[in-house]
């Protein structure tokens, strides 16, 4: 039996429903993570915490990218209150990083092999930034707008800053858990040889 008009957009309908309130679980979650490793609580687990937290909202993010363009019933971007002023948690990140935040990358491997600096704590807040944003729609009653807003500032924006940040956070993660002195990594392999 072939669907309807009406049918079909019931179901986008839907799914757009369920996609709205994933991404807001999953933004709500790494403002969460990104606010709780600023404060220098868990000095040991700031890499996993960053590295678990990113990879999370980037498969939200993918969903946003692989979805058909949302288009809002405005063609106006609602005023739901000022921009959320990520400063302080960049600073507070950057310190928990201190050493280990800034890394060179290439600007866009697709155009060019540009290459130039970056920081994690830069894409962490660039990230925050963009999902709170969304959040403040979300948070206001314009779902489909926060969900449009999400899915723009994805592809043009978090969506790379997040895929870069996870890169070297776990390029650091693996180096702190694997380069060790040879005469320490002899000793375990043999170790684990005679076991």
């Amino acid at each position: 039996m072939a669907e309807t008009g009406s049918t079909r957009a019931g179901h986008r309908g839907s799914d757009l429903h369920e996609v709205v309130e994933a991404v807001a679980e999953q933004a709500r979650a790494f403002l969460c993570t990104a606010r709780d490793v600023a404060t220098g609580d868990a000095p040991d687990a700031v890499i996993p915490l960053l590295m678990l937290a990113t990879s999370d909202v980037l498969a939200a993010g993918a969903r946003l990218g692989a979805m058909v363009d949302v288009v809002p019933p405005e063609r106006f971007e609602p005023d739901d209150g000022d921009d959320t002023d990520v400063g302080p948690l960049r600073e507070a990140l950057a310190r928990q990083l201190d050493g280990l935040d800034g890394y060179p990358e290439v600007v866009d491997p697709v155009l060019s092999a540009e290459v130039g600096s970056a920081a994690v704590s830069d894409d962490v807040a660039t990230v925050a930034e963009a999902l709170a944003k969304g959040l403040q729609h979300y948070d206001a009653g314009q779902k489909i707008e926060a969900l449009w807003w999400w899915q723009f500032s994805y592809l043009s924006l978090w969506g790379e800053r997040a895929a870069s940040a996870l890169r070297v956070l776990q390029m650091l993660l693996a180096h702190l858990r694997l380069d060790v002195e040879d005469d320490v990594a002899a000793e375990a392999e043999y170790d684990a040889l005679q076991a």
